[in-house]
């Protein structure tokens, strides 16, 4: 295996055919700008059941599997029981065998031929992004139960693919401060809760659920036990010792209460039962006594943060569930704090928010931003 460094990761095109609502005929949707430029915040608007959230779910299961050695299933109903097929053509600069490398990177799954593809890649495209070459990757079905690789005799294909497999044994140096390049997706669904934790006679210090590498971590709605919840991680966090737990209680407070303020994320763990504590108006509370706002920019901010590479893909369903007007434009103000802050992240949120809307002007330009969105009109099934 070659030492391998990857500098750009970035969404171009998707395409699905025959997955959820993109039944009819193959629905290609553009991550890219006016100029041809990937975006780095980018949004998604729809009517439901137009496939929003089809469309982040896709693209998480693409990333995941390009991190496993042997997948046995996609874990998507049309594409591990029916004839769907998706396609993620990904712009990336890698350096590889002792010189960069710009290349369309095309992540495959479903009813893929051996030679067919969604979206083909010749010289020209290629030189519309900047691209010198075409590689595919991913699984294609060859019958009910039995999924082969695609290209899995490619020399630059199997390195970057087993590079990231081996990765996933390693986890991150400290929190918010990831020098790993290698790539990621981070999955928020439509509800991000914190409720309490049911563990209260078994918390050891342990490593959380989601402090490894992998190439696509899926958060769930509701994280009950102790190795999911948020308070396990930042006890994880203190038991560190490397200034981690400083660092996500930074975050937290500047984030989702910001400053001054007297509700704030104590800079102590409680230790009987452990758990994180918020200090608010002079009394004590848990983390699942937040607002409803509160912990849905708690759980981003926190897992965002202890989960990052420098190439990292936010994926938000939903980006202002739970939020009065106000907190949605402090949302995205966020992301775009996060973007700028760490330049390789890539924000797709989906959104039903006209307010939302009103304040991501796609014609004016942000410094450090390259917006786009993308409205899913029509009926597609």
């Amino acid at each position: 295996m070659s030492d391998m460094t990857v500098y750009e990761f970035q969404p171009l095109w998707l395409t699905l055919d025959q997955v959820g609502p993109f039944q009819s005929t193959p629905y290609e949707i553009d991550f890219t700008d006016e100029q041809d430029k990937p975006c780095n915040i980018f949004l998604l608007m729809s009517e439901n059941g137009r496939g929003k959230t089809t469309v982040l779910e896709c693209m998480a299961l693409l990333m995941r599997q390009l991190g496993e050695e042997e997948p046995q299933r996609f874990g998507q109903e049309d594409l591990d029981h029916g004839r769907g097929r998706v396609q993620l053509d990904v712009l990336t600069r890698i350096f590889w065998q002792g010189r960069d490398h710009r290349i369309v990177l095309s992540l495959l799954a479903g009813a893929i031929g051996d030679k067919t593809f969604l979206k083909v890649w010749d010289d020209s495209n290629l030189r519309r992004y900047g691209a010198e070459e075409w590689h595919r990757t991913g699984f294609r079905q060859q019958a009910r139960g039995r999924l082969v690789e695609i290209d899995r005799y490619n020399e630059f294909v199997q390195d970057l693919r087993h590079t990231l497999i081996d990765s996933s044994r390693m986890g991150p140096e400290s929190f918010a401060n990831s020098t790993l390049s290698l790539p990621t997706a981070l999955l928020f669904p439509a509800y991000r809760d914190i409720p309490p934790v049911l563990d209260l006679g078994e918390r050891p210090i342990i490593q959380p659920e989601h402090w490894a590498y992998r190439t696509a971590h899926e958060f769930a709605s509701h994280g009950t036990h102790w190795t999911a919840s948020l308070d396990n991680l930042l006890v994880w966090l203190m038991w560190l010792n490397n200034g981690s737990y400083e660092s996500a209680v930074k975050t937290v407070n500047n984030t989702v209460f910001g400053k001054p303020s007297d509700k704030f994320l104590a800079a102590e763990i409680r230790r009987v039962p452990p758990e994180a504590v918020v200090h608010s108006g002079g009394q004590t509370h848990r983390l699942d006594r937040l607002s409803s706002g509160e912990k849905n920019l708690t759980q981003l901010f926190l897992r965002i943060g202890a989960t990052s590479t420098r190439n990292t893909w936010v994926l938000v369903d939903e980006l202002d569930v739970h939020l009065h007007v106000r907190w949605q434009h402090k949302v995205l103000n966020l992301m775009k704090i996060q973007v700028r802050e760490q330049p390789g992240t890539t924000v797709i949120a989906t959104t039903h928010s006209i307010e939302i809307l009103e304040a991501f002007p796609i014609d004016i330009c942000e410094e450090g931003l390259v917006k786009g969105g993308w409205i899913i009109e029509q009926d597609l099934r």
